[in-house]
């Protein structure tokens, strides 16, 4: 069965992965998601990922999860913001803080993919995907 939400079916693997201590967790593969992927790779919030092919033949992404020293996730948690539903914008002076800086707004400008202290620094706005902490 097709997911109505792609990237909100994809945060909910990495965040449930973790939270049961796996090594790492496959998601089908999109562009949306590669990209979400690399800014987690960048911000320290999982170890690594690779394009693989399972066992069925489609192309997934394997990403291997981060942990503490006291075996705790990094990823405390996700949220996603804009829905199917409802598609969340923002201007470059409104985007939110996550968690007072301390975690990462991801969002899709005109210029791609970004983070959302990035998206400022370049004053662009766009839909918000989601937040992690």
């Amino acid at each position: 069965m097709a997911a109505s939400d792609p990237v909100a079916d994809m945060l909910s693997k990495v965040q449930n992965a973790a939270r049961a201590g796996h090594e790492k967790v496959d998601v089908p593969t999109s562009k949306m998601k590669l990209e979400i992927v690399k800014i987690l790779k960048t911000e320290g919030y999982i170890k690594n990922f690779k394009k693989v092919q399972d066992d069925d033949g489609r192309n997934v992404i394997r990403v291997f999860l981060k942990y503490d020293d006291s075996n705790a996730p990094v990823i405390h948690g996700m949220k996603k913001i804009s829905t199917p539903g409802r598609r969340v914008y923002s201007g470059y002076k409104d985007l939110p803080r996550v968690y007072n800086g301390y975690g990462t707004l991801i969002i899709s400008t005109s210029t791609g993919v970004t983070t959302g202290k990035k998206a400022s620094e370049k004053m662009v706005g766009g839909e918000l995907i989601c937040t992690v902490w």
